[in-house]
């Protein structure tokens, strides 16, 4: 059971949800089911302005879990940074709704970190529902993956660029983790500063872990925490995501580096280079595959996305994946 004293706990495990009711359910379910009675910890429920009944849920299901209702959403930097600002662990897990915890990883993460004065964010293996892998962790945006192939360079340049594909016994450390499952160090991201609330989703967690490896802290992959994730579905796959990753992207660029403009056209560049491609499949296969069509039309709604000049994108107009309303996201764009 979540502890909730005066005195400072291990952890604080902060789960920021947006109309995601039945996943935040399963959530909280998996982190008491799989966290031994040893570690003290509390759970925080950051609810950004849900109309789906997901906090009155939580509230009668756990009433020892503190929730946090915003009125609208936030973002996922802003919702976060409210509850670091009250949390009493030594630590914080950030979790996302979609992921469910195993037996040990928590403590897996927690026993490094205490022993790593230096550590100042980990991360486990995330894994798909039926056990393979995922990415867990990326490098620093730079030229030479813009320039050549990501999935390349992870194969004649391993020690530099790590990847799922390969098999990790013991912690490596790395540049950034992805944020679906993360544990940070209390005393790190306070003496840096917490998220950036210029990003609403996307990327906060690689400029966190920038910021923290710019002050003298280090990142690691703990690749014997498993922590099942089914990615997307808190927050969703259409292109009104997809435009919010690049907005981050081009905030995350702008702020840290100085070429940031050489970036930014290298990446348009590509996204053309895709949108040709995919409308040469799409002629090839007479139209009749829907797969390649889709990344056809989402590529050219993201270039004019871009010729706009990359308008902002309001909280409001974000979508979780509800394919019913992809028209609205379209139009927007």
């Amino acid at each position: 059971m979540a502890l909730l004293s005066n005195a400072q706990l291990d952890v604080s495990i902060i789960i920021v949800n947006w109309n995601t009711k039945d996943l935040l359910l399963s959530c909280i379910s998996s982190v008491y089911s799989s966290i031994s009675k040893n570690l003290k910890y509390e759970i925080i429920v950051v609810d950004n302005g849900s109309h789906d009944g997901s906090s009155e849920a939580v509230k009668k299901s756990y009433p020892q879990v503190l929730v946090i209702q915003n009125k609208k959403n936030l973002g996922f930097a802003a919702a976060n940074n409210i509850a670091f600002k009250i949390m009493k662990g030594k630590y914080a897990l950030l979790l996302n709704t979609d992921c469910t915890l195993t037996k040990g990883a928590v403590e897996a993460l927690y026993s490094f970190m205490e022993e790593h004065p230096e550590a100042g964010i980990t991360c486990g293996q995330l894994l798909n529902p039926d056990g393979s892998k995922q990415n867990s962790f990326s490098n620093f945006p730079s030229l030479l993956e813009y320039i050549t192939n990501k999935s390349l360079l992870k194969i004649i340049w391993p020690s530099r660029f790590p990847s799922k594909y390969n098999s990790y016994n013991k912690p490596i450390e790395v540049d950034s983790c992805i944020g679906a499952c993360v544990l940070l160090r209390k005393e790190a991201i306070e003496e840096v500063g917490y998220f950036d609330e210029d990003y609403f989703f996307f990327f906060e967690e690689t400029d966190l872990a920038f910021r923290l490896k710019k002050a003298g802290w280090k990142v690691y992959f703990v690749p014997c925490a498993k922590i099942y994730h089914a990615q997307g579905k808190s927050v969703g796959s259409n292109i009104t995501s997809r435009a919010l990753f690049y907005k981050s992207m081009y905030t995350f660029l702008k702020k840290h580096y100085q070429i940031h403009y050489i970036y930014k056209g290298i990446i348009f560049l590509r996204l053309i280079i895709n949108t040709l491609l995919n409308l040469a499949g799409t002629i090839f296969t007479f139209g009749l595959n829907k797969s390649v069509k889709h990344r056809f039309f989402r590529y050219l709604l993201l270039i004019y996305w871009h010729i706009r000049g990359c308008p902002q994108l309001y909280p409001e107009e974000r979508q979780n994946g509800n394919g019913n309303r992809n028209k609205r996201c379209s139009s927007m764009l």
